[in-house]
């Protein structure tokens, strides 16, 4: 099958999502939005012949005044309901291309207006303006363009009717400056049609609201105040209207780019044949966004660079889960909230372009750190019925590695990862007056295996999942009716499917399951999950959920998705109070209590946790919380590995945090952590952060943290020639003391909001020591069998190995000790230096050492990473954008 062919079979289930869309809407494709409730408040924009405002931020051409003015601000923050303190006044113009916005912030004290420079979609504690406009008039989604005195831009999008459901991956091309004077502050904004989605119509009615920040008063006011005590956001919007005459533009919009890289190793290893320490290379491609009509967007990308993306952080993993990390490539950021749904985590675009998976053998190996991305493309949108569209189809490449092996002194390649196409598609219709939704998604995995290939016995050949999920809301949206049902299915190779079976995420190998059992003749895998819950969300002082969720042993989404662990039923419940009010002491306080509960479909209760907490602002703003839990003891179905039932301990934490105002130029948190477990010493964590300007240009930020782990039953291995109460086998455990430092330091420097540059330093030292080993004395107990008692002997071995004794059984352990240094660097200059165009210049450091034994880490060997050696990679990367 050739790459286009596999990557249309892919893509089939993606594009039948469209057309459905497509189909359902179309009967709705005249409707216009009702009209607003009475006492709606309504703003009138004016439209202007001939050149549109010169966008400095000073309001001095004469069309400004042929604007009605909006005014009357309410606070939100700190005094809710209050007039603002000093006057904003709003005006909006439009001509046939773009929308325009002016405005006046009035302030009796301009020396305290807070305008430090950043790069854009960071303000920081400034001054600002943001105007939202929820241009469907569908009162649930709304566009955010804001300002910051200092000329800085802001742009999200609210996919939900809740100021606090942003995105910030919305990145239009747009104009805003910011001008100070005596009088305090001024700006203009220029917001092309092309940028925004609105239906066809003679005339428009868009949904709108205006919000001001004054951090010098830690307020925040609207011309729409939402009170605190509702969950709502654009269905409070007031009416912005005398729009006439505009149409959505057709927009089309060509980035290629040209990249060159070098790698540079701090060392080569003598007789690699694959590299002297040295690596370069170049690449171009192209990002390609059209709009499909007035509604829907194309996203298209060929041969993508993501050179520019940060680093993950170094983390030590001692559980037998995947670590999963946030996604930062611009292509798969942008509009993903329009690709998730389900209730469970069926898309995670990080697999797409992953490090490839393929065991490639040798002296000396040459592999990729990640697979190469072909091309991806995605539409995304919302059709005037409310529905929203979301679909995305990838292909990657076959990857291999070459290896060399010294004695035969041979060189192979060997396939590492097949070609893969990915689809995924989703639709959310939005209906009733409360802006209730339905949903359903789909995702779909094609690998190109060879039968009887290595590969072909590692990954699965196929992969199909798929859910509806729906929000009802009632009562202005105070109560909500959550729920979605899905069903998953994996086909492949008989190995392939094995592994499944036996992996961490539903070990159907356990002895005393017997609900599940392998079955090495299997060629697919198949299961459900689904969920159900209810909510209030809003109200003056009472909040509650309740909830209940389950996945089956065979629900599986890693192909395309995440997933922990399946095989459980979870239920939760949480009550809140909470005061708005402000008092003499504080501002706003809320205290509340949960409990979570889970068992295994075997009826087995695996985990209970019940947890308080108290949060409070105080009226000096600071914020201030503390929180306590409990785990009652439980039968754990995953401690053993695969192996019997467990019991876990009697545990407790508590935790306790305080924080500075947000809005102050300096800003401060720290965090106490401290909780033990029956057989264990303490575990603590101290962490905190500081935020520093020492210019209006300079940003300093420090977050230092400090960890010390007690585990009490931390998983060795499995052995054979156990006794009967453990099924034959012995499960190996240990205490472990894991102590980690970790001090992430990041330092920018904005020559102008266009140009920035941003620095990234976290050194990193972890540390941990394996003591007390012994295996599980019995299933279902908790008690561990500690080796050198009960006439068993454990001695150390030269190798650092440990022989372990137990009558006629000798046997040997690992030493797992280990003392582990990192340093992940770069730093990144930003310069857009024409509109929709940016050139980045790149340079990252990681440096990584490990030392045997388990001696542990103090402050100062975070000082030590900058002696270790390390990798160097510099980038250079130029964008063009043109818009058509």
């Amino acid at each position: 099958m050739n790459s286009v062919a596999l990557l249309t079979r892919c893509g089939l289930l993606a594009a039948a999502s469209l057309l459905a869309g497509f189909a359902s809407a179309a009967a709705a494709q005249a409707e216009a939005p009702a009209a607003p409730p009475p006492g709606r408040v309504e703003a009138r924009a004016a439209r202007i012949a001939g050149a549109g405002p010169q966008i400095d931020g000073r309001l001095d051409e004469a069309a400004w005044q042929q604007a009605a003015v909006i005014t009357g601000f309410v606070q939100k923050h700190p005094d809710e309901g209050a007039p603002a303190s000093a006057r904003t006044e709003v005006r909006v113009l439009y001509d046939d291309r773009a929308v325009y916005v002016g405005a006046r912030m009035y302030s009796d004290d301009p020396a305290s207006i807070q305008a430090p420079v950043g790069r854009r979609d960071q303000p920081g504690e400034s001054d600002q303006l943001l105007v939202s406009l929820d241009t469907w008039h569908d009162r649930r989604t709304a566009y955010t363009f804001g300002v910051t005195a200092a000329g800085v831009r802001l742009d999200l999008y609210h996919p939900g009717d809740r100021e606090e459901a942003q995105d910030w991956s919305f990145d239009p091309v747009w104009e805003a400056r910011a001008h100070r004077d005596s009088l305090g502050w001024t700006a203009e904004m220029r917001i092309p049609f092309s940028q925004l989605r609105f239906n066809r119509g003679a005339s428009q009615r868009w949904g709108l609201n205006v919000k001001r920040v004054v951090p010098a008063r830690n307020e925040e006011s609207y011309w729409v105040m939402v009170p605190r005590n509702e969950a709502a956001w654009a269905s409070r919007f007031g009416v912005l209207a005398d729009l006439e005459g505009i149409r959505p533009a057709r927009r089309i919009e060509l980035s290629p780019y040209a990249a060159t890289a070098a790698t540079l190793a701090s060392t080569a290893e003598p007789g690699d044949p694959f590299t002297d320490g040295r690596d370069y290379s170049v690449r171009a491609g192209a990002d390609l966004k059209a709009g499909l009509g007035p509604n829907l967007t194309l996203q298209a990308t060929v041969n993508p660079d993501f050179g520019q993306v940060e680093l993950d952080p170094a983390q030590v993993n001692l559980t037998a889960f995947e670590t999963f990390f946030p996604e930062r490539r611009p292509f798969f950021v942008e509009g993903s909230q329009l690709l998730q749904g389900g209730g469970a985590g069926y898309f995670y675009s990080r697999r797409i372009g992953a490090a490839p998976r393929g065991p490639a053998p040798g002296t000396f190996v040459d592999r990729p750190d990640h697979t190469t991305i072909l091309g991806a493309a995605k539409v995304t949108g919302r059709l005037p019925s409310g529905l929203s569209v979301g679909a995305l189809a990838a292909l990657t490449a076959r990857e291999e590695a070459r290896t060399f092996d010294a004695e035969g002194g041979t060189f192979r390649n060997v396939e590492v990862e097949p070609l893969t196409a990915y689809g995924v598609g989703r639709l959310q219709q939005q209906f009733g007056p409360a802006g209730s939704t339905a949903g359903v998604i789909f995702t779909g995995v094609r690998r190109e295996l060879d039968a009887g290939e290595p590969l072909a016995r590692l990954l699965n050949r196929q992969a199909v999942a798929g859910a509806a999920d729906w929000n009802l809301r009632f009562r202005g949206g105070e109560y909500e009716l959550r729920g979605h049902l899905g069903a998953s299915r994996v086909d492949g190779d008989s190995a392939a499917i094995l592994r499944q079976q036996r992996s961490s995420v539903r070990y159907f190998q356990r002895p005393d399951a017997g609900y599940v059992a392998v079955d090495p003749s299997r060629t697919s895998l198949s299961g459900y999950a689904g969920g159900l819950g209810l909510a209030r969300n809003s109200g003056k002082h009472w909040l509650w959920e309740t909830s209940v969720d389950f996945a089956s042993p065979g629900f599986e989404l890693n192909d395309a998705g995440r997933l922990a662990s399946t095989d459980e039923v979870f239920t939760f419940a949480a009550l809140r109070y909470r005061e708005n009010r402000p008092g003499p002491v504080l501002r706003s306080y809320s205290v509340g209590a949960s409990a979570e509960n889970g068992w295994n479909f075997g009826g087995v209760h695996n985990f209970s946790t019940v947890r308080g907490i108290a949060n409070a602002t105080w009226t000096n703003f600071w914020t201030s919380s503390f929180s306590a839990s409990v785990d009652l003891p439980a039968l754990s179905d995953n401690l053993t590995r695969g192996g019997p039932l467990m019991r876990t301990p009697l545990a407790w934490a508590t935790i306790a945090q305080v924080g500075g105002p947000a809005s102050a130029p300096t800003r401060w948190h720290a965090r106490v952590y401290y909780g033990r477990a029956e057989e264990a010493g303490p575990t603590y964590r101290v962490s905190g952060g500081v935020s520093v300007r020492p210019g209006p240009r300079w940003q300093l930020g420090v977050e230092p943290n400090y960890v010390h782990f007690a585990i009490p039953r931390q998983y060795i291995g499995a052995l054979p020639d156990g006794p009967e109460r453990t099924f034959g086998r012995r499960y190996v455990f240990s205490h472990v003391g894991l102590t980690e430092f970790r001090v992430p330091v990041r330092l920018n420097y904005a020559l102008r909001p266009d140009l920035t540059l941003e620095t990234y330093l976290e050194p990193y030292a972890s540390s941990a020591r394996f003591t007390s080993f012994g295996e599980l004395a019995a299933a279902r107990s908790g008690r561990v069998r500690r080796y050198g008692t009960d006439g068993t002997t454990i001695e150390p071995q030269p190798d650092g190995s440990l022989r372990v004794t137990d009558g006629a059984a000798v046997f040997e352990l690992p030493d797992p000790d280990f003392n582990v240094r990192s340093l992940r660097s770069n730093a990144v200059l930003r310069w857009e230096w024409a509109q929709g165009s940016t050139l980045f210049l790149v340079w990252q450091q990681d440096r990584f050492r490990e030392r045997p034994g388990g001696a542990r880490v103090r402050p100062w060997s975070l000082g030590e990473t900058l002696s270790t050696d390390g990798d160097n990679f510099l980038a250079l990367k130029v964008t063009y954008w043109v818009g058509m």
